[in-house]
């Protein structure tokens, strides 16, 4: 088996990955929270924890992959009174939105995805044991947990006192013991939701939903943890002092989960995301506009830990790379696959390494270039995209023009003009006809049965 190693948000290293169980890997992601649509930077956790995924079933027996859905937060309580909807037809109605929306990137539903309003049980018993064992206090119908309580708070995040405060961006309330503590239950009244509990009518805090579905779902302690660069602190702090707190290991935040996993921000047009830039892009939009497949490699383009800037160059350069791939595998059309072909030893060793997928797909095109073994490079191809969610559809499928109001008749004509310029040798006019065609909204991908031309 290929070595994975990962860096572990935890220890700040790059680690060689051992699981807890070698015949169980278990992981977990922080999901949605359901009242509008998902945005690019939400859809990049989603395909990166799918890729994580997919590799991971790719190495071990068997993998457990969880991501929730938070269906009781207070901004969906805000957006049930500005639209005047129920509550449960916003988070049904979004919930499937999400799904569906990143369906249409290759994400698979996780293997459990859980609600966090199916879980309030569990909740109330961890938040029960946090008040037993002296970690959090009733004050005016709340429950808070108490951070000085708490000796290693801070692990994860590597945050000073002062910056812990800072940046928890909370209300420092007066019935707070420490400004630094945060909520685990609050009172419900009016249209708010709520249950019935031992510290009277109320709802979660934001926090405590991911520790109990993550501990209902994989038990304590799991192997991989993770989502957004955002969520480190306080979301994925507070989730490991309330586990551990609850538990009685509140020296060791290894005990809630070995290894923590974050991807990095995204940007658009080097612009942070802003409504109030107009540079606020809905997946549900994109999806409308690029195939899904561009879209998920666009976000695997980078390095998932890294900063992604979306841009036009990169959605037109990961289309590029897509159609070089197609156009291999229409020439491979005739051939049929070698069934005992795998993915490349060169792309899963990237991947193996901290999932590089840019360094995966360098060394995927590669092969697709030199390979000269045809039914070998198809069983490869089909195999790397099955991994990569990629390649999912047929050449023709894939090459198949949308034509609008394009000229078609123009455009064949400009390519036939194109291909005696080339064998003219007389490149310069070919370049010219290239951008002539890209001015009109038109694609090529040169292959070896000719020049193959798309809508962009």
């Amino acid at each position: 088996m290929a070595e994975l190693k990962l860096y572990n948000s935890l220890t700040r290293e790059k680690e060689v990955f051992a699981p807890l169980d070698e015949g169980h890997v278990r992981l977990y992601a922080c999901g949605p929270t359901v009242y509008n649509y998902a945005h690019i930077g939400n859809a990049r956790m989603a395909v990166v924890f799918d890729q994580w995924s997919r590799l991971l079933k790719a190495l071990y027996p068997k993998v457990t992959y969880v991501s929730n859905i938070t269906d009781v937060e207070d901004k969906i309580i805000t957006a049930a009174r500005e639209t005047g909807e129920e509550i449960s037809t916003i988070t049904e109605k979004y919930a499937q939105i999400y799904n569906d929306d990143m369906a249409s990137l290759g994400v698979r539903v996780p293997d459990i995805q859980p609600r966090a309003t199916e879980h309030i049980g569990e909740m109330i018993d961890q938040i029960a044991a946090l008040i037993e064992r002296g970690h959090a206090y009733e004050a005016e119908g709340h429950v808070l947990f108490n951070v000085p309580s708490n000796p290693s708070y801070g692990a994860l995040s590597g945050r000073s006192r002062d910056e812990q405060i800072a940046g928890a961006r909370v209300e420092i309330a007066p019935y707070k013991k420490d400004a630094a503590d945060f909520v685990l239950w609050k009172p419900s009244s009016g249209d708010e939701p709520g249950w019935d509990s031992p510290f009277g009518f109320g709802r979660p805090g934001w926090h405590i939903e991911c520790s109990a579905m993550a501990e209902k779902h994989l038990g304590l302690p799991f192997d991989i943890h993770g989502g957004g660069a955002d969520l480190k602190f306080p979301h994925h702090e507070n989730e490991i002092a309330q586990s551990c707190c609850a538990h009685g290991t509140e020296d060791k935040p290894e005990s809630f989960a070995k290894y923590w996993v974050h991807n990095g921000f995204v940007t658009v047009e080097g612009e942070k995301m802003s409504k109030s830039l107009g540079n606020f892009l809905l997946v549900h939009d994109l999806i409308k506009e690029h195939p899904g497949e561009v879209l998920r490699l666009a976000l695997l383009s980078a390095h998932y830990r890294q900063p992604l800037d979306w841009s036009a160059e990169r959605l037109a350069q990961t289309r590029k790379t897509l159609d070089k791939l197609y156009a291999r595998m229409q020439e491979l059309e005739s051939v049929h696959a070698d069934e005992n072909a795998a993915v490349p030893e060169d792309v899963l060793k990237a991947l193996c390494d901290d999932l590089n997928t840019p360094q995966a797909l360098t060394e995927l095109l590669a092969i697709a270039k030199i390979e000269n073994d045809h039914a070998k490079l198809k069983g490869q191809l089909l195999a790397t995209g099955n991994l990569l969610g990629i390649l999912q559809q047929k050449p023709e499928d894939w090459f198949a023009v949308e034509t609008g109001d394009l000229d078609v008749v123009k455009i064949e004509t400009l390519l036939e003009e194109r291909a005696a310029a080339k064998k003219e040798k007389n490149f310069a006019r070919a370049d010219s006809i290239r951008d002539e065609l890209t001015a009109m909204g038109v694609g090529i991908e040169d292959t070896a049965d000719g020049a193959k031309w798309h809508k962009l």
